[in-house]
């Protein structure tokens, strides 16, 4: 039998306070199982994003240098980027590498599909490995983006995983399941 606890929510009204291409917030009134009512609980909504391991044929993977404006500051990721309208996954995950490094290589390879932020968004990230990498493109970036592209060994890459190089939880993760699967 279910532990009554565990049953999902009673979403009561919902509504949208902002709707924008970066940024679409809910915000519901919902009715816990023990029957009590939660006003204002906001749920970021979103198609998701992909992150990216191009590994060339020196076996180096491709790195990039941003500057995030929601921490202020400039982080080293892999390649990422949010899932278009209409796009799959996979298909996004082709054109962020193409567009933030220039890179193209083998169709990409779903290693995993994880939670964003479970509590408070409905954001999934796919991570994906595209081997046999090389440069093929010049970048195409967006208006908000500057990017300095980098690659490095396997063994770096590691070790600026564990030297706590990479500051974004989603791209540590990918990290190790991409190290994991290389393996």
């Amino acid at each position: 039998m279910e532990d009554e606890r565990l049953r999902p929510w009673t979403i009561v009204a919902s509504s949208y306070p902002i709707e924008e291409p970066f940024l679409r917030l809910r915000v519901d009134t919902v009715r816990l199982t023990d029957g009590t009512i939660v006003d204002g609980y906001f749920v970021r909504e979103t198609r998701g994003f992909t992150i990216v391991a191009a590994v060339t044929r020196a076996r180096e993977i491709v790195l990039v240098r941003q500057y995030k404006h929601g921490i202020g500051r400039v982080v080293l990721e892999l390649p990422a980027g949010a899932i278009d309208a209409g796009e799959s996954a996979a298909d996004c995950a082709v054109r962020e590498l193409a567009e933030e490094t220039g890179y193209a290589g083998d169709p990409p390879r779903l290693l995993r599909r994880l939670l964003a932020d479970a509590t408070s968004s409905n954001g999934t990230f796919s991570i994906f490995l595209v081997e046999n990498a090389e440069l093929r493109f010049a970048q195409s970036l967006d208006v908000t983006e500057s990017i300095l592209v980098e690659a490095v060994t396997l063994d770096a890459f590691a070790a600026l995983l564990r030297d706590d190089a990479f500051p974004s939880g989603p791209h540590v993760a990918a990290g190790y399941i991409v190290l994991e699967a290389l393996a």
